[in-house]
């Protein structure tokens, strides 16, 4: 008889995990799906793992599996928890998910181009008051993070008439916009920029590294006027008080913020009364659970065929 095909075990903190359960058994006919809950202490012999935000319980749990699958885009939740060493770790990454992102980022930088916070202060003040709205062309977006979300992004933008520009922790291959990279490169990057987007993952060299410095550093005195932030990567790579100070005092004129330090974001936090201000509860770029069980099952099937994984990602560099 062939030998069985490895089970799959989902595990997944803050979501129910009978539908996910549901869809990969609609695509994986015959083979064993468990639930964290219906395993118990007792793994399969070989079993791949699909997660969200496992505890390091689960991920010390022997024997361990062949691959691990994230449920999301990013994959800090899994490295927090100290995955087994050598056990390959997949991504999402879905034609879907890339779309709403370019969705939210060009939203929003029109939003705050066209000046929407304040035309909102007015009609709630019922004050009819214009403000000097410059050309996309005239403003300057920088991308922190020029991935595949980054790309996808600045080309949305462009189209649009904004000039990208873009930084990247690396240098990046020729690009169809102007890049910056490393350490030397942020300070020319952040001089050009009237809209600073944030996509960055969350690793030990992105985390806080956006903060006071940083939005001092940007551009102000163009057609567009003091600079706006838009983070739609992650939220610990915020310095999130000297965010509320850099909005309180001027530094910035405006800010959407979809991700944040704690999520939800807590009821104190003194972002929820600012007017300028747009507040989103990390649905950037929602994919479909269809998509994402759809891509996990592609990779488990690569995996198992021999070849290499798509969206393998890099432990050390934490993406």
């Amino acid at each position: 008889m062939p030998e069985a095909k490895p089970a799959i075990v989902v595990a997944l903190t803050g979501w129910k995990a009978e539908p996910w359960v549901a869809r990969f058994r609609a695509l994986l006919p015959g083979r064993t799906i468990l639930t964290q809950a219906e395993c118990g202490a007792e793994r399969p012999a070989r079993y791949h793992l699909f997660c969200w935000k496992p505890s390091a319980e689960v991920l010390a749990a022997t024997p361990y599996p062949l691959l691990i699958a994230s449920a999301g885009a990013g994959v800090d939740h899994i490295l927090r928890a100290k995955p087994p060493a050598g056990v390959p770790i997949s991504r999402v990454v879905d034609p879907d998910l890339t779309g709403r992102m370019v969705e939210y980022v060009v939203l929003h930088a029109l939003m705050h181009l066209r000046r929407m916070p304040e035309a909102a202060m007015h009609q709630r003040a019922r004050r009819w008051k214009g403000s000097p709205m410059p050309a996309a062309r005239e403003v300057t977006v920088g991308l922190l993070g020029i991935g595949v979300l980054g790309q996808a992004a600045a080309a949305g933008l462009a189209a649009l008439g904004f000039r990208v520009i873009g930084w990247s922790r690396t240098a990046r291959g020729s690009l169809a916009f102007e890049t910056h990279a490393g350490e030397a490169g942020l300070g020319p990057f952040l001089a050009q920029t009237d809209i600073l987007v944030s996509l960055l993952p969350s690793t030990p060299e992105t985390r806080g590294l956006i903060g006071t410095t940083v939005f001092r550093a940007l551009h102000r005195d163009g057609a567009f006027g003091p600079p706006v932030f838009i983070n739609a990567g992650r939220g610990d790579t915020v310095r999130e008080d000297e965010l509320i100070v850099a909005l309180g005092d001027g530094t910035l004129r405006a800010a959407s913020l979809d991700v944040f330090t704690t999520e939800p974001l807590p009821e104190a936090s003194p972002l929820w009364g600012m007017e300028t201000v747009i507040l989103t509860p990390h649905n950037a770029a929602d994919s479909t659970p269809d998509a994402v069980v759809a891509g996990a099952v592609a990779e488990i099937h690569r995996f198992e065929a021999g070849l290499p994984l798509k969206n393998l990602i890099d432990p050390k560099r934490g993406y």
